[in-house]
């Protein structure tokens, strides 16, 4: 099995010509639907490139109301791109590209649209590429090297940056990428920056304000030569799905983490993706600058095109970027512009420009995180580290964009995924039919919960644990093997009664141990008669899968030892052939709700790395059921504080959100 050798919607890389492809990418479908006439659509994919070239173009000048060029008057982002890829095709990196380049990066509001860009992206058919990829793991390590590298990346930045976080907090950490972010649009650099508005929640949006204040002093865009061009360097800040725009959609969370470098320009691109926010928690680092193991262990994936990786054709930057342009485009959001109060000259104790100690501050905190020894010594090795470890793959990016607008998401989520292929989940359940007799798939994340699925009427249309059953008595030689967080490491007690409550019995036990486990406390997992069972100790040990959780008995916070877990945040997938690597939990928020987004992979040595990986969770982890993994409970049980109390009442908490339908929201 490999995870990117699937059939999507009819596309087929040999059809179509270079030229002709890039077109295609985030319109194709709709060119497409155009007509109802198969045969119709058969003859379209295989016209010549400049016929290609001509019906997209006039498509895409239908695509917005908008007119002018982006140095003078409201920009076409659409056009401007589809532009800006001829331009790529043909090489050119020429005064027209960069204007281009600058169209097509500029804010629109949604009305001025005349298509969604949700409708674009969810019906793309997204190359499959031959880039450049690292890991950065869940090791300390890796974690301070993952922000020393964001902050060294911002810093080398010589045309764009694009920034999207779930959570971005103004800790030491978030406003030293804020620093770097002033700094870079200072020196010529365009800035996009985005965030959720309930994960990086403010009442004011002070620091967006005052980053994008840094473009008073902006220097001029330079092109690929570096030459300065006439277009004066932005910081455009965007807030994703505004709690004041859309109060219908609130639900609706871009749950992404995404840094694009120099995305149009090939082999400057860098870019960044998977489970750390910007956040002091996510770097295993504290404000002093001290180690802290209580932070989140997490994943993330490097992503480069560099010379020699492939043809001219749009390479993991364009993608990336272009994806990013939907997102940003997204019509709930609201794009934040600082505000200048008038005050008479003479009154002093107001200066006109407000934000002066936030940038401050934001320069402070920069220097402060770069003076500590180990960051220092971090981005002192950073060109060495950018130079070597790559692995050559297949990559392909994938999102759930069709969640943001998706209705009726628990009742027709069939429906819903057939109208997203490039749907993460649904590439998975693709990949998932072709595995190999032998398969072992190894799958972690912190919320994991196996999906169940209903019509209108309340028939199960969707069982994801029947699947996997289905698939092991099939395969006899298959693993399914999980790792996901404990109640000692979670920090959702909600998803976490999910997952001991739901996912280990549906996996593991019959119908009558589950009916027992979860009868009660003192009548379940307390009921020594049935804990030390021959039925249940037959079931926990199944020989085809595996559920481990983090943590062991000699934790520092249950009073045996020092040792610390942290809280686990990765999310990885990998089979031996192949991968993926991203910001989707694949549990119920994350398969309907949230927009998500990631790369599948296919290179046996990156396999071999996320094995280690996991091999290492492992390792700090007992399975589910064993007399370790209760004892463990138990004492977290007598832990105070919201911690104990959640893990006593686990039932309970599950069986109310299950009653109230909470757990779909979770």
């Amino acid at each position: 099995m490999t995870f990117l050798s699937l059939p999507h919607t009819g596309y087929n890389e040999t059809q179509h010509l270079e030229a002709a492809n890039s077109l295609l990418f985030f319109v194709s479908c709709l060119w497409r639907n155009m007509s109802n006439d198969k045969k119709h659509s058969d003859r379209a994919s295989k016209y010549k490139t400049s016929i290609a070239m001509i019906l997209l173009l006039a498509l895409f000048w239908m695509l917005t109301g908008c007119s002018g060029t982006a140095a003078t008057v409201r920009a076409k982002p659409y056009q401007a791109g589809e532009r800006l890829f001829t331009h790529l095709e043909s090489g050119k990196a020429d005064d027209r590209f960069m204007e281009e380049l600058y169209a097509s990066r500029t804010w629109v509001p949604s009305g001025e649209l005349t298509i969604d860009p949700i409708e674009l992206g969810k019906n793309a058919k997204i190359p499959i590429q031959n880039e450049k990829i690292k890991l950065l793991g869940p090791a300390q390590e890796d974690a301070l090297r993952s922000l020393a590298l964001k902050i060294w990346l911002i810093e080398h930045a010589e045309h764009t940056v694009d920034v999207v976080y779930y959570i971005f907090k103004t800790d030491l950490a978030g406003e030293a990428v804020l620093g770097a972010l002033c700094n870079a649009v200072q020196r010529g650099v365009d800035v996009r920056f985005m965030v959720d508005s309930i994960g990086s929640i403010s009442l004011a949006n002070r620091k967006m304000m005052a980053l994008e204040s840094c473009a008073q002093n902006a220097g001029y865009l330079r092109d690929e030569n570096g030459r300065s061009t006439k277009y004066k360097a932005r910081v455009q800040t965007v807030i994703f799905n505004s709690l004041t725009n859309t109060l219908g959609w609130i639900n609706r969370r871009s749950h992404d983490k995404l840094l694009v470098i120099d995305g149009a320009f090939p082999e400057k691109t860098t870019v960044i993706t998977g489970g750390r926010n910007i956040s002091l928690d996510y770097y295993g680092i504290r404000e002093d600058g001290s180690e802290d193991p209580t932070a989140y262990r997490d994943l993330e994936i490097v992503l480069r095109h560099g010379p020699g990786t492939g043809a001219s054709r749009l390479t993991v930057g364009n993608i990336s970027e272009i994806y990013y342009t939907l997102l940003f485009l997204y019509k709930g959001n609201k794009r934040v512009r600082p505000v200048y109060p008038e005050y008479a000259e003479d009154y002093v104790f107001f200066p006109k420009d407000p934000f002066i100690g936030d940038r401050k501050k934001a320069q402070e905190s920069l220097a402060k995180l770069k003076s500590y020894p180990e960051i220092a010594r971090q981005l002192k090795d950073m060109p060495e580290y950018m130079r070597t470890g790559f692995y050559r793959s297949k990559v392909r990016l994938a999102h759930e964009l069709a969640n943001l607008t998706n209705r009726n998401v628990v009742t027709e989520t069939g429906s819903n995924l057939e109208h997203n292929p490039n749907s993460i989940i649904s590439l998975i359940a693709e990949f998932g039919e072709d595995l190999d007799k032998e398969s072992r798939l190894r799958l972690v994340s912190p919320y994991l919960f196996m999906a169940k699925y209903y019509d209108s009427e309340g028939n199960v249309v969707t069982d994801n644990v029947s699947d996997i059953h289905r698939w092991l008595a099939e395969h006899p030689g298959g693993r399914l093997e999980i790792i996901t967080n404990s109640v000692l490491t979670s920090d959702n007690f909600f998803a976490q009664s999910i997952i001991d409550m739901e996912l280990g019995p549906r996996l593991l036990l019959s119908a009558e141990l589950k009916k027992a486990w979860l009868s009660g406390l003192q009548s379940g997992e307390m009921d020594q008669t049935l804990i030390n069972s021959d039925e249940w100790k037959k079931q926990i040990n199944n020989p085809q899968i595996f559920i481990y959780q983090t943590g062991k008995l000699d934790a520092q916070l249950l009073g045996h030892g020092n040792a610390h877990y942290g809280k686990l945040h990765a999310k990885f997938i990998v089979d031996g052939n192949g991968g993926f690597v991203g910001t989707s939990n694949f549990d119920y928020r994350s398969r309907l709700f949230n927009n998500e987004m990631g790369f599948f992979y296919e290179n046996r040595k990156v396999d071999a790395i996320l094995d280690s990986f996991f091999e290492s969770l492992k390792a700090t982890s007992y399975r589910w059921g064993t007399p370790e993994w209760l004892q463990m409970r138990k004492e977290v049980m007598q832990v105070r504080g919201l911690k104990g109390w959640s893990t006593r009442n686990q039932r309970g908490i599950y069986k109310f959100m299950r009653a109230t339908g909470l757990d779909w929201l979770i």
